[in-house]
Formats: structure tokens, sequence, C-alpha cells
């Protein structure tokens, strides 16, 4: 599936829609593709969930054939869990709130990659379940790109009032 520029062209300085992983622009004006593409997303995040769900079984499994004990298998499941939440939390937040609005232990990125990274299935899962409801990030961008095209009309509707008002070399009448 190849990413397509916005579908129709857009005036000089026009706001240009930023695009979505996986959906490009399509998502503006919800075309053929992007249906196709609102199909193929959940599948896909819902096979990747399943495939680092297999993996970390066979980690799991792993530390079970070592016989270091109930305890330790116990506490191996549990962080799992944790971090599993985590990233689906912090996943859930970014595709409603957008990357930029993550605070505290939730922006961080490098302190806690591993716990991301251990959480992988958490993630695929909360992104399974926000494809479900529209182009994961898509109400973030659409509020962004509406409200810039939306400055963009009154910036353009406040200059064609009088054009000429504003003409360099034009004196101020006195009164």
């Amino acid at each position: 599936m190849t990413e397509h520029p916005a579908p129709a062209p857009t005036p000089a300085g026009a706001p240009e829609p930023e695009p979505i992983r996986w959906f490009g622009t399509s998502w503006v004006e919800r075309g053929t593709d992007y249906r196709l593409r609102r199909i193929a997303v959940p599948i896909g995040a819902l096979l990747a969930a399943a495939a680092a769900a297999l993996v970390l079984r066979f980690g799991v499994e792993g530390i079970r054939l070592s016989d270091n004990g109930g305890f330790l298998n116990g506490l191996l499941v549990a962080a799992i869990a944790i971090c599993s939440l985590l990233a689906a939390l912090r996943t859930w937040k970014q595709l409603t709130e957008g990357k930029d609005r993550l605070t505290g232990w939730m922006a961080e990125d490098k302190s806690l990659g591993a716990v991301w990274i251990i959480g992988g299935v958490g993630a695929l899962l909360a992104y399974f379940v926000r494809s479900l409801v529209e182009a994961p990030g898509e109400a973030v961008r659409r509020a962004d790109y509406e409200r810039a095209a939306a400055a963009h009309r009154r910036r353009q509707s406040a200059r064609s009032g009088r054009p000429d008002a504003k003409a360099p070399g034009r004196a101020k009448r006195r009164r």
C-alpha cells in the first residue's frame, strides 16, 4: 500500500495534512484506499500482538523450565502484565491526544524503553482497539489540520476585504 499525496492541490501557504503511519494522507478524504487500510491495519495489529505474545510465552516457558521456583515465574508474569498495561495506557493516550501531550512517565522514551518493549503486546492491543474506531491518531491530526485550515481561511478572508488598505507606501489618512 503506497502513500498518496493530498488529493486536491492546495493553494500556496495553505496547511498540508500530516501523514499517518499506514494511512498517509488518505484520512483526509476517506476514499477507497482509506477503507481498505482501515480493514488491514487492525488485522495486522492483532497478528503482530499474537506474535509478540507468542515470543513472550517462549521466554516465560524458558524461565519455567529452569526450575527457579513458582515465585520467580509469578514475578515474571506480573512484570510482563504491568509493562503491557503501562504500554497500552501510553499508546492509547498517544493515539487519542497526541505525542506532544504526553507528560511525566509517559513521555520517557529512553529511560523506560525496556518497559515499552516488554509491554509491546499491550501497545499493539491498544493500537488494535483504537484502529477499530478510527485510523490511529486520526482525531488528533484531523483537529490540528482543521484548526490550521480555519486559521488560514480567516487570514485569507481578512486580506480579501480591502487588499489595498495595507499596500506598502500608502500613508495613513489623518482625521
